[in-house]
């Protein structure tokens, strides 16, 4: 059986060139290295925006290397045990983030030693999958939104999403009005309150915004308000999206059997990497719910190559000036191409995704079980 012999990390900030906010100028990458018995190696990542990188850092090399040294290299086949051992500190947030950095390096290095790309892996059901332009935008103003819109337009894409959920909603009312004006009729138009509403303010926004043709309304509540987004699914007729904020299979199969989502956006770090987020596919599957992945394209376009068809297929989502490659943050080009609206798969192995160490980046020493190594200090 072929094991893991080492898991190392690495913690960086990679700046924005299009800062989210003014206290989001960067986001936390904690890049992995797996090796494994047979010498195959693998690169990883896990990553959170603003909270907690250096948490996550942690987690990995206290807690999940020295369980994970030893047991089978498989892609897979220790993600459950390791759960386990880490639900002490929580079933899901921080401790699936974490996870995401070895599953995804476990994945990365089984695709090398074959000499393949994990989609080819994973057996490609799709040569392209059509992408959204997408941003974080509520700071905008009406004509820098306008602005962004036709950027997308000119890039090709056939549908977009904006934030919604400003302090007076005759505000999100004038912005929608302003996207569906640049849009036209023919493209699609979601909208993302980022949990900004209770039930009564959902209920009161979504029949105001709906006659503006919404494909979907995301996360208009709580992310863990399983009641509220099941009675709101009951008052209204835009479909509900929810997803990258919940972290486990078994809280995607809550609001799944309750009725609380048409469509579900797993963040496949957020959820612990390839492996859960596949279960969560299936899942969505045999509740004939639509998945569409969460952000990161780089990653999420190449596993959405590789889902069944269930009638709708998945979308990728591709914040505007975000990706890892233009943002100068990989080793290799980008794994996959985005234009006219699609995303398509470049030659790469693995998953094509090595991160570039900054100058400043600090790195862990390799772990072992009996000698867990001291987290690096993160960049400013």
């Amino acid at each position: 059986m072929t094991t893991i012999r080492s898991l190392t990390t690495r913690l960086q900030r990679v700046p924005l060139s299009r800062p989210w906010g003014a206290e989001v100028t960067s986001v936390g990458v904690v890049a992995t290295h797996v090796v494994r018995s047979d010498g195959a190696e693998g690169w990883g990542f896990a990553w959170t925006p603003q909270i907690g990188a250096s948490a996550v850092q942690a987690l990995l090399e206290h807690d999940i290397a020295p369980a994970a040294v030893g047991r089978s290299a498989g892609p897979g086949e220790a993600w459950q045990d390791l759960w386990e051992h880490l639900h002490e500190a929580g079933g899901g947030g921080l401790t699936t983030i974490a996870l995401a950095g070895l599953d995804l390096g476990l994945w990365d290095a089984e695709a090398r030693a074959a000499d393949r790309s994990v989609s080819e892996m994973r057996g490609r059901r799709r040569e392209r999958v059509r992408a959204y332009g997408s941003g974080v935008n509520l700071h905008y103003s009406v004509a820098e939104l306008q602005a962004q819109v036709h950027r997308w337009v000119d890039a090709g894409f056939d549908a977009v999403k904006i934030k919604v959920g400003r302090p007076d909603l005759a505000e999100d009312l004038e912005r929608v009005a302003a996207v569906r004006e640049v849009l036209g009729p023919d493209r699609a138009l979601m909208i993302d309150a980022n949990q900004r509403w209770d039930l009564t303010a959902a209920t009161t926004a979504i029949e105001a915004l709906s006659s503006h043709d919404l494909t979907w309304i995301e996360e208009p509540l709580r992310a863990d308000d399983l009641a509220g987004h099941t009675e709101l699914a009951r008052r209204i007729d835009v479909p509900l999206a929810v997803g990258e904020n919940l972290h486990t299979v078994h809280r995607f199969d809550d609001f799944l059997r309750a009725g609380a989502a048409q469509i579900v956006q797993p963040n496949i770090v957020r959820v612990g990497g390839i492996t859960p987020f596949l279960r969560i596919a299936e899942l969505a599957a045999s509740h004939g719910a639509t998945l569409h992945p969460h952000l990161l394209p780089e990653l999420s376009g190449q596993l959405a190559l590789t889902l069944p068809d269930t009638g709708a297929e998945p979308w990728v989502e591709d914040v505007e000036d975000a990706g890892f490659a233009a943002l100068g943050a990989l080793v290799d080009p980008s794994p996959v191409r985005i234009a006219d609206g699609y995303l398509t798969e470049r030659a790469h192995q693995g998953l094509g995704l090595r991160f570039a160490p900054l100058l400043s980046a600090g790195s862990s020493a390799p772990s072992a079980p009996s000698t867990p190594s001291t987290p690096s200090t993160p960049i400013a």
